[in-house]
């Protein structure tokens, strides 16, 4: 009975977490379907081998472009959209250290969380896959 009563408990979590459920709707950003490969071997890119690292991607395929940022324990890739504001010629973000800059309303948001302070929307995040050296982003 105690087996039965443990799975019983047990069984829940195996449904409860799923990654399939990934939210980034934002209503300032429109959303792109794409994906694309990057080469860390390639010297354009190699400083994502590096923890702390960013670099910028411009896709025509993702609007602004994105940036792909190594955390020292995967990669988070955010569009270079300011999330807060309309598109318009200052919403594309610039890289300042480990965060980034929207020029229109002096916010910076963290490329470890995609989070600012007092800001009511996230950096738009995308979907990353490691394979050696190769990144997969797409959305």
């Amino acid at each position: 009975m105690k087996k039965y009563f443990f799975f019983l408990m047990v069984l829940p979590l195996f449904f409860g977490c799923t990654t399939n459920n990934f939210n980034n709707k934002n209503p300032y950003i429109p959303s792109y379907s794409f994906s694309f490969t990057i080469n860390m071997s390639l010297p354009s890119y190699s400083k994502l081998l590096y923890a702390s690292n960013a670099v910028y991607y411009a896709n025509q395929g993702a609007g602004r472009g994105i940036y792909i940022f190594n955390t020292g324990s995967g990669y988070n890739a955010f569009d270079a959209a300011c999330p807060n504001q309309a598109l318009s010629d200052c919403s594309t973000m610039t890289l300042k250290g480990i965060n980034a800059l929207c020029a229109c309303d002096n916010a910076e948001y963290s490329l470890f969380t995609g989070l600012s302070a007092g800001k009511e929307y996230p950096m738009k995040q995308y979907r990353v896959e490691v394979n050696g050296n190769i990144l997969r982003i797409f959305n």
